[in-house]
This record gives C-alpha cells, structure tokens and sequence, in this order.
C-alpha cells in the first residue's frame, strides 16, 4: 500500500545519496536533528498517508464540499484525517519550535509531504495553508500579530487563505477594486469580492485568517497602491479571545471539472458595512509581501503535480503487474501460447518508462529546489546563500509549471496504461486527471510563469544566473565523463546543454527587440524545454550518484534499483531529449505566423 503514495527508497535516494541531507547537520539550525530524527518522523507521516489520509481520496471526489446558505462543509473523513496529522505535529514541520513548528529543514519536510500533502492534495489545503498565512505575518507581522495569529495557524487550529482574484482582476493584480479604509483605532475597513479563494469557508478549523489584497481609499493606481491586510473570519481581541464575527461571507463554492474535496469558494468583504482587518507590512507594499507567499505556493503547486504523477505511476505500475492480457509478441500465433501482464507488452514498458522517468526527474528537481532553501537561509558561507537564492528564483517558475504540466500528463498515461477501464471511476486514475489539471493554473498559469521566466528570470544578473545553471549541470557532466559507462549519455546532455544556452540567447535577445512579441509567443514552449533539459540534468546526476552505489551492491534488489536508475537516465536522454532539442530548434526559428493570423480567420 505504501507504494502507492511515493517508493521509500526512492526518497531515501534522493534525500541521503543525491543530495546528502546529512549535510544540513552540519548547520547550526539543524544541529539537534539527526538522520534517525529525520526518519523517523518521515516513518511516521508515511504511516499516517497510509491508513488515515489515502483513504479520503475517493471520498473528496465522490462526496465534494457542499454550501448550504453562507457555510461549507467537507467530507467527514476529512475531519479524522486532519486530526491525526494535527497530533502527529506534522502541519508545519519546517517552522519555528517557538511558533509550533518543529524547526525541520525544507528538504526533509518535502519528504514528509509526500506522504501527508501527496496522499489527497485538496484536504491538505484545509491542514497546511496556515502555514503560507503564518509565514507571512511572521515575517512582515507586528510582535501584536504574531502573539495573535502564528501558533495556532502554524500547529493548523486555524487554517488560512490567500484573497487576491476579483472578477475583473484575474491575473492582473493591479486592478483590483476592493477597498479599505482606516479606522481611529488603527485597523481598517474591507469592502469586496474575491473569486476562486481556495477553502476560503469549511467547517475543519474553529477560524480562518484571511491575507486580502486591497487598496486603501486615496492610494496609487494600479499595483503601487496596492497593500494586504490580514483579515480573521472571526475578530480575535488583544488578550486572545474571540470577538463578533468578521463580516466575511462565503456566496458560492465553484462546480468544478475536479479537486472536488476543495472548497472553491467566491467571498463577499464588508457587504454590511462591518469586515475589519489589520494592515501587513507597510501601506502599498502588499503585493511584495504577497509574492513572498506566492513563491512558496508555486513550488507546492509543482509538487502537486509532481506528487499526482507519483500516485498515478504506483497505481498504473500496480495494475499492469496485475492485468494478464495478451500473448507475448515472441510467442507468434502458437495458439497455446499463455496471455501475460501487460507489463510484459513493449507499448506499455515504453509507458511506464516514461511515466517512471518524469516522476523521478519532478521529485528530483522540487527536492533540490527545496534544498536551495535551506542552503539560502542556512548556509554558513555567504556565496553559497547567494548561490542558492539565485538557483530559487530562477527555478521556481520551471518547477510550478513543468511539475504541473508533466504530472498532468503522466496521470493521462496513467489511464491509457489502465486502458478502457481507467476511463470509467472504478480505478482512481481518472479522479487523479481531473485533480491535478488545476495545478497549471492557479498561482499564475503555466504561460504566466513562462512570461515570468523569459521576462525576468532569464536576465536576471544580466544573464549570470542562467549561465550559473548552465555550469552547474556542465560540472554534472564532467562527473559523468569519468565513468566509462555514462560517456555516452553525458554526451548526449551535453549537446542538449548547448542547445539550450544558444536558444536561450536568441530568445533573450528577440525579446528586448522589436521581435518581443514574437518571443513572448515561444515563451511557453522555451519554458517546457528548460524543465526537459534540467530533468535532463538531475537524471545524469541520479545515474553518477547510482553507478558509485551500484558497486559497493550485492543484494539483488539493490542491484535492480541503483540499476533503474540508470537505465531510467538513459530512457531519458535518448527518447525524451531529442524531443525537446526539437522544440528548441523550432524557438530558435522564431515563427511569428501565430501573431500573424487575422482574428476573423480563427473562425
């Protein structure tokens, strides 16, 4: 059953032999942890997704949230589950003992997740999102909300939100309309609405703190006058207490194609006249705080549909081991010939292969990114923080959208391995479809992140930082040069290397010329071909990390793990680079013909 969430010895892999947790030891931060520390309590959430929060899956599906006059309620085998997580403090594992947090590092809470957060993606929302809500006030928070809100949003007795969509400010946050306005007594007015607000209403937590992006009457246009308030469903008073009920009202929860178990929900703000909220940070700097928040949520967006892809693959892997169906090809037409699992079926072995190679490569890329965190905040040496922080904010828009995009893919492989039967809602794959699809679009779709990249990321340190993860993987590559089995595969990236730093040039430069729209119009496909050529380089870094392993093996099944991680590698760069040097190939060319097309021909 465990292998249908994540393989433990995959995590362990990555955790201990790719990336050398251990390591992080050696910071003052994490000085009182020790590896058994960590796995132990990796252990224990593995055996909480198991048994408490796998089983929910199905019924946020089947049951769905339901909004009956102003309130929302969840299915009831969501209020066990998030109990237990709660008791077995894993809410917020990476934040600080004196707010409720167990002080862990991210790397080793990525892997906590993938049991707690993996298992059921729309209830971890009502377990975790205190923690994006908590972040945020304890960083650009007054000691008074501090002492107000942080432990229990951090320990999930109260749960959080982020309340920035209105109907006519989508993805422009600049022209939002909700206001506010200051009150004698220092805290302000809030009158709005916001859509699309992720368990903005449910009856898990006793409270739900809403951050709420606003402008305060007399404020700049446009997003300088922006500022964030934190807003409570219920008014908490200076000695802790409860107050009146905020004036904050769920209206409607959206009917959506999947992710039924969260609650969608569209928020009115101050329609009697009486919503209340405590201003963040400083007037007109709410949408830095914001995307403080922001770039966390992306990587966890990305990890969603990383964690999906995880699921789908077990089930898929699962199912073909187990489904005997058809001769095997050697047999001919001997008519005693026995049918065989259809894992034995060369179109099915190219499915799983696939599906196993971007599930690897995703867990691989948001574990180092989560790495990159830890090394930002911890590292003793200056440069290494530097480092760090530069490979975070030039890889968090590739993990959110590449993650969401390729684990919503291999969810669709999922149900093709299942055949006619992982079309129908007897097995889970299709639910895993249509959850996971709103993972390229929420926290900025997939092509906002690629305008992101391209526009900002690409020339950040006027280029430096790009050419920065450029020499990164080129040290990957000498490593791999040094071992006669992966000459050939180091070869084969290190063209795809090339490639890459030569389209990412031409793009760049196109789009600080009068050919700027041309280049934002490949600004997606650049985007995909930077995550294909980065899983590129993590699994050459998984196939050196496992060739050194594989000779101190004699167990079998060491042998035929370390094994698949090469042989995965080399499925890699031999069936899905030469792809993405394709889509390289066909930016460089710079097409304009989509801008080109007269708006009545779409007819």
């Amino acid at each position: 059953m465990a292998q249908l969430i994540a393989d433990q010895k995959e995590i362990d892999f990555i955790l201990y032999e790719l990336f050398n947790a251990e390591e992080l030891l050696t910071y003052e931060k994490f000085q009182d942890f020790s590896k058994k520390t960590f796995n132990m309590i990796i252990s224990e959430a593995r055996k909480v997704g198991i048994k408490e929060i796998l089983p929910t899956l199905a019924d946020g599906d089947k049951q769905g949230v339901q909004f009956d006059n102003g309130s929302v309620t969840v299915p009831d085998s969501f209020h066990r589950a998030r109990k237990v997580v709660r008791e077995a403090d894993l809410t917020s594992t990476m934040e600080d003992p004196d707010w409720g947090g167990q002080g862990l590092p991210f790397l080793i809470s990525i892997a906590i997740m993938e049991y707690t957060v993996g298992a059921n993606y729309a209830l971890s929302g009502y377990i975790h999102m205190g923690h994006g809500t908590g972040k945020m006030i304890e960083i650009f928070g007054t000691n008074t909300l501090k002492k107000l809100f942080l432990e229990n949003l951090y320990t999930g007795k109260w749960s959080g939100t982020m309340l920035l969509t209105e109907p006519e400010a989508g993805s422009d946050v600049g022209a939002i309309t909700t206001t506010a306005r200051k009150n004698e007594d220092g805290t302000y007015s809030i009158t709005g609405n916001k859509i699309f607000i992720t368990d903005g209403e449910h009856d898990m937590t006793e409270n739900i703190i809403h951050p709420v992006l606003a402008r305060i009457e007399g404020a700049p246009k446009g997003s300088r006058g922006i500022s964030i308030f934190i807003v409570p469903k219920i008014w908490i008073n200076e000695d802790k207490t409860f107050g009146k009920p905020n004036d904050v009202q769920c209206v409607g929860v959206e009917e959506k194609m999947g992710f039924h178990g969260s609650a969608t929900c569209s928020m009115a703000l101050g329609s009697k006249g009486e919503c209340r909220g405590f201003l963040l940070g400083e007037e007109n700097k709410g949408l830095a705080i914001m995307f403080h928040m922001m770039n966390e949520a992306r990587l966890s967006v990305g990890f969603q549909g990383s964690t999906a892809a995880s699921l789908a693959y077990l089930y898929a892997l699962d199912y073909a081991r187990q489904r005997v169906q058809g001769k095997d090809l050697a047999a001919g037409k001997d008519p005693k010939a026995e049918s065989i699992p259809i894992i034995r079926h060369p179109d099915v072995r190219r499915m799983l292969t696939w599906m196993k190679a971007h599930v690897d490569g995703m867990r691989s890329l948001i574990y180092y990114v989560c790495l990159c965190i830890d090394k930002k905040e911890n590292a003793a040496d200056e440069a290494q923080r530097e480092q760090a922080g530069d490979m975070l904010e030039l890889l968090t828009p590739v993990a959110k959208a590449y993650c969401a995009e390729r684990g919503f893919e291999v969810c669709v492989q999922a149900v093709q391995v299942f055949g006619g039967y992982g079309y129908t809602k007897e097995f889970p794959v299709e639910q895993l479809v249509r959850d996971v699809k709103i993972a390229t679009l929420y926290e900025g779709t997939d092509g906002i992140q690629a305008m992101d990249f391209l526009g900002r990321k690409l020339g950040m340190k006027k280029g430096l930082v790009f050419k920065s993860l450029l020499d990164e993987m080129g040290r990957t590559i000498a490593d791999a040069k040094k071992v006669e089995s992966l000459k050939s595969m180091a070869e084969s990236f290190a063209r795809a290397v090339e490639v890459l730093g030569m389209t990412a040039m031409g793009l760049g430069g196109a789009a600080m010329s009068e050919k700027y729209a041309a280049a934002f119009a490949h600004a997606h496909p650049f985007l995909e071909a930077t995550g294909d050529v980065v899983m590129g380089w993590m699994h050459l870094w998984r196939a050196t990390t496992a060739v050194t392993a594989l000779e101190k093996k004699t167990r079998k099944k060491d042998k035929a793990f370390y094994g698949g991680v090469i042989t995965c590698a080399r499925f890699y760069m031999e069936a899905v680079l030469p792809v993405a040097q394709g889509r390289m190939a066909s930016i460089q060319a710079l097409s304009d013909a989509a801008l080109n097309m007269d708006e009545a021909s779409f007819d």
